[in-house]
């Protein structure tokens, strides 16, 4: 518990945001579920600019709903409904995202630093198929999560090497499959991305310098201006892959899938 303290602690001091970072006055968990019960979907349920910090509200049906600059900073999301929901903005650090369905969601300038993705009952991974991240700032133990077809345009999931006194913060996607995601402009610079499946995607632009992807399959993927340099790329799959000669530190070796 300490550990994820200070980890939540880092979060809230790099984008200088406190836990209730939304400006209207916080909202309960009672008046939440109020007003999700009240939606239909001509009128879906509008929290946006409300505060949702340190709430549980696990399995609450959020689908739809706009939340456009919420805070659910620390909040338990476990088993939560996302589903198509706009996010806009909001801040979900150190939240918990166990099991929690993100498909098809708008994340756009959102942040999730530090989220909780492990311990307690559920032992599953968020989901963020089909969901948009582009020009979010995620550092999250992500292992294995689906992020198919998600769009991760400019996203910031890199290190920040000025913070380092305040202890190494990385992503990871070890085993994630980001299959047909577009992450053109990306930043996943010292990521951790063993065996992800980064298959017909979008790489165009992206900062793997120093990135951790042994094993990792990008068959069919476009790499064009992409920088791989100090990268680990240990039986990496490269069939098909596109744009090999304008990609920064690539090696040009393939494996067989």
């Amino acid at each position: 518990m300490r550990r994820r303290v200070w980890n939540i602690g880092i979060a809230s001091a790099l984008l200088g945001m406190s836990s209730r970072g939304a400006q209207a006055a916080p909202l309960t968990v009672e008046q939440v579920r109020e007003r999700l019960a009240a939606a239909t979907a001509q009128q879906p349920a509008d929290l946006s600019g409300q505060d949702l910090s340190d709430l549980d509200l696990s399995r609450v049906d959020f689908r739809q709903a706009r939340l456009v600059g919420a805070s659910l900073f620390a909040s338990k999301l476990v088993l939560s409904r996302f589903n198509g929901c706009d996010l806009t903005r909001a801040n979900l650090n150190g939240a918990w995202l166990m099991g929690t369905d993100f498909s098809g969601a708008t994340l756009v300038g959102s942040s999730l630093l530090s989220v909780v993705v492990l311990g307690g009952e559920v032992k599953k991974p968020p989901t963020f198929a089909g969901a948009d991240l582009s020009g979010a700032r995620v550092i999250a133990d992500f292992p294995g999560v689906d992020l198919r077809r998600a769009k991760l345009v400019g996203t910031n999931l890199g290190v920040n090497i000025k913070n380092q006194g305040m202890g190494q913060m990385r992503t990871d996607l070890s085993g994630a499959d980001l299959s047909e995601a577009d992450l053109e402009g990306a930043d996943l610079n010292r990521s951790l991305m063993s065996f992800a499946k980064l298959v017909n995607a979008n790489l165009r632009g992206v900062n793997f310098f120093n990135a951790k992807m042994a094993g990792a399959d990008l068959r069919g993927a476009d790499v064009t201006g992409a920088d791989f340099t100090d990268a680990v790329l240990d039986d990496i799959v490269l069939t098909d892959v596109k744009g090999l000669d304008s990609a920064k530190g690539l090696a040009r070796k393939s494996r067989s899938p």
